[in-house]
Parts: C-alpha cells; structure tokens; sequence
C-alpha cells in the first residue's frame, strides 16, 4: 500500500477519490448510527418504554433494505458524485426532525427515513470501481467500505461526550443535529471536490432504469426469484411492527401494508420483464454476456458476512454480560467495551480482505474466508462462563476479522461483473446483507445464544459451498461507447 501506484498519504488522483469517498461514507454511517449511544437519553426525554425502543431500532434499518436497490438504480444513471452529493444533503433533514421530535411519533417517523441514509455505501463502490483498476479494486474497495463503516464506531465513542458538552437532558439534541449539519456540509464540498470518472474515462449507464438487465432467459427467472427475499424481509419488519410484534402498527394498518410490499413485488417483476424482453428476443454477443450467477453468490456472501456482522454486534454486550456477570463480575459497561472488539476490526479485516482478494484471487479469498467465519462462529458457539474473558475476547475479534474481511472480498469482486450496472449490483448485495441481518436477529429471539451462533455457521457453511460455483473474473469485460464502438474492460 505504500507504493508508488498506491499510497494512501496521497491526495491527488485516484486516492484522494478515495479518501474523498470513504469520508462521506463515514458521514452517511455516523449520522445513520446517531442515535445509538444516545438511546436512554432519547428514551428519558420522551418517556419511552423499552418496546417503543425496540420499535426505534426495528425502523432504523427498514427503509435501508428498498433504499439501497433504488440508489444502485440512482447511482448507475446519474454517477456517485450527483447522487452521494444529494443523498448527504436529504439525510440531514429527518436528521433533524430526529433531534427535534416532540413525540415518540415523530421519532419513529424519522427514525424510519434516516434508513435510506444507510444506502450511500452503494454510492462508493461504483466511484471507487471508476477510479481503480482490477488489480487494485480489492483494496481500495475494503479501504473504503471498512473506513467508512467506522462512522457507526465513531459516532458511538464521540456523540455521548458531545451531548454532555452541550449540557442538561437534551444535549443529546444537539448532538444528532450536528451530524446532520456535518453531512449537509460535505454534500457540498463532495460535489465540488470529486468527479465521476477519471479525465477521458466514459460513465457507462444501462440502456434503461427500474431494474438490471440480465443476457439470458435463464438469468431473468432467477433474477425474479432473487428478489424475493427482499419482500419477504419487509414482510418480516412489519410482521415485527404489528400487533403480533411489538404493537406499533394497528392490524388493519399491518395488512395494507402487506399488501403494498406483494403489489411492489408484482410491479418489480414486470419491470424486471419488461427491461429485458426487447433485448433477450435476440441473439446477445457472447462478449457481452454475463452470468447473474456470480451477482446471487454474492449477495449470499453478503448475507452470510455483513448479515452476521449486524446481528452478532446488536447482541453481543448482552451475550457477554449475561455470560461472564455472575461468574467473574464483568458489568454491563465493561461488557460494551469487549463487544466494540468486533465492530473495531473493519479498520484493518475489509481492507485486509481486498488485498488478499487482489493478491491471491477473488474465489479462493471468499473460499478461505468464510471457512474462517464458519471455524470462528462454532467456536463461539462453545464459549462459557468458566472460559477466560481475555480468550473469549480474542476469539471473537478472530471471528471479526475473518467476517469483515470476506465483506471485503465479495466488494473486491462486485465491480468486476458489469461496469454500467455496477451501483444496483452493489444495491443488491448489500441489501442481502440487511437480509442476513433482519434473518439472524429474529432466528436470535426464538433460540439461545449458542444455537445463535451455530445457525450462522451452518449458514456459513452452505454459504461456502456454494461460493464454489462461483467464476473468477478473467480476460475483459465489455462495454459499448456512445458512438457505438466497444470497449474493453480489464478483469485481472
């Protein structure tokens, strides 16, 4: 990383793209996450009981899930620079009305449009897959998605202490309102800083908006049933949200709403249909095919990393609190600090991940890391309260690494399918990850923390035998300029 081609003490070219990049990504997270740190504040000022909090956090992460197919559609038609730009800028007004809410309905309500600000890590992968080359894409991809994931960790340590500067029961008002005001900064400074391409580089953009095209009759039913898991996630959220979950919406609310996620479903497929009927009708030139395939294995990678990721992080403090309280005193701030072990690792597994991708190849890094997760997941499964602290410690940060890093390797090979649909790629893959993270949390709720931890690793498992089907990307990709001539993309 300190070599000519790629040192990150730079900032010019294509590394200050990427510090330019990850930094809004940072910002996107941290304002996504404000609220976490500061939840018993919020709860004390608004009278909040413990299900109206659980309400909170179930909406925080709804609209991340449809937000990010719909940026992956945004980015790919009008570049990251434009869409980063403005999705910093909207963010920071339920940013406000979060901070300003009189009302748990207020709260809620913002709550649940702050999800979309969870889409802007999307944005970056095309910008960063622009500026980089295959060889280096793994790195600067890991660099980029484990910086700015950091701003969740960031806000977590910064915004307590802020809240307590600003002073009395609603300092922490003021706290999330000044993330809000970071991100509608940089909105701007991003705007003017950045560029989609580098000088002379084409913007590819698919022929048509709404939905990915796909190059074979095949691919299109399986696109269609890959989508499926993302209604059913919906479904699930506000099955959590109705009478039979935690009560916040009426039944006769429920069912509308039911019923809005199966008709969008209907909807999805017809356009999936009608964006690739024209073109299927005829012979595609095998230079331009591509196989959904790889897109499906990824988005099952991600669902079996970041998936994890997000629920083991949400129930960790609480594993270790319970595990290790009453047999060697550990209390319920200590047990927070030895969980932010796994969430601290992005600094160094995603990127760590990337360059093991670009060094050893994109198949055989995702083949060796999930094993590791799989390995490192049953062991946590073992853990008990006679096991020492410092061990249980290590052993989940190993876990951690091994679980960020092949996030790291799925984005090291996401760019590399299709360069002008790269966003809603990206779109896909990481909402499989909300996927896996909606998944894993209510299988949680139904079972005990150390079958928790089995599922993922059988999942893990699974997982990794079907990452044997996937294709290391090799040769050119191609893709047509708009004077009709073809252009050849490097894969390796």
């Amino acid at each position: 990383m300190s070599s000519k081609e790629f040192n990150l003490l730079s900032f010019t070219g294509k590394i200050k793209i990427l510090h330019m990049t990850w930094i809004a990504f940072f910002i996107s997270f941290m304002v996504w996450f404000s609220h976490a740190p500061l939840m018993l504040m919020i709860a004390k000022t608004l009278n909040m009981d413990e299900s109206q909090i659980k309400t909170i956090l179930i909406l925080n992460v709804a609209l991340t899930i449809p937000a990010r197919i719909i940026i992956g559609i945004l980015v790919d038609k009008f570049g990251p620079k434009r869409t980063f730009s403005t999705l910093l800028a909207l963010a920071s007004f339920p940013c406000f009305m979060f901070a300003f809410a009189e009302s748990y309905e207020q709260l809620a309500m913002a709550r649940f449009l702050m999800g979309f600000v969870g889409a802007g890590f999307v944005i970056g992968i095309r910008m960063v897959g622009e500026w980089f080359p295959a060889k280096q894409v793994g790195i600067a991809e890991g660099i980029y998605g484990g910086w700015g994931n950091f701003g969740s960790a960031a806000a977590a340590m910064s915004l307590p202490g802020l809240a307590l500067l600003f002073g009395g029961d609603e300092g922490w008002r003021y706290a999330i309102a000044s993330t809000g005001i970071i991100a509608l900064v940089y909105s701007v400074i991003y705007f003017f800083s950045v560029s989609d391409t580098p000088k002379g580089s084409t913007y590819f953009k698919p022929k048509k908006a709404g939905a990915m095209e796909v190059t074979s009759i095949w691919d299109l039913f399986f696109y269609i049933v890959m989508t499926i898991p993302l209604y059913a996630t919906l479904t699930l959220l506000t099955w959590k949200l109705s009478p039979a979950g935690v009560g916040l919406l009426s039944e006769i609310a429920s069912w509308c709403i039911y019923t809005f996620i199966w008709v969008l479903f209907f909807y999805n497929v017809y356009k999936i249909i009608h964006i690739n009927e024209a073109h299927l009708s005829h012979p595609i030139e095998e230079i331009h095919k591509y196989k959904f395939k790889q897109v499906a294995i990824l988005d099952l990678a991600y669902m079996a990393t970041f998936g994890a990721e997000l629920a083991v992080v949400s129930m960790l403090p609480i594993f270790f609190y319970q595990t290790f309280h009453e047999s060697q005193g550990i209390t319920m701030v200590q047990a927070g600090l030895l969980a932010s072990g796994f969430a601290f690792m992005n600094l160094v597994a995603r990127p760590g991940g990337g360059w093991f991708s670009d060094r050893f190849g994109r198949k055989m890094s995702l083949t060796l890391l999930l094993a590791g997760a799989m390995l490192g997941f049953f062991t946590l499964s073992q853990i008990t309260p006679e096991w020492p602290v410092a061990i249980a410690v290590i052993t989940t940060m190993v876990c951690s690494f091994f679980v960020q890093a092949g996030e790291g390797a799925v984005f090291a090979m996401v760019p590399l399918i299709k360069r002008r649909m790269t966003g809603q790629i990206a779109g896909m893959v990481g909402a499989y990850g909300n996927v896996g993270g909606v998944l894993f949390l209510t299988i949680l709720s139904f079972v005990s923390a150390d079958i928790f931890f089995k599922v993922i690793a059988a999942f893990s498992f699974l997982v990794l035998l079907v990452v044997q089907f996937i294709e290391e990307p090799k040769g050119h990709m191609a893709e047509v300029l708009e004077d009709g001539t073809v252009e050849m993309i490097e894969l390796d």
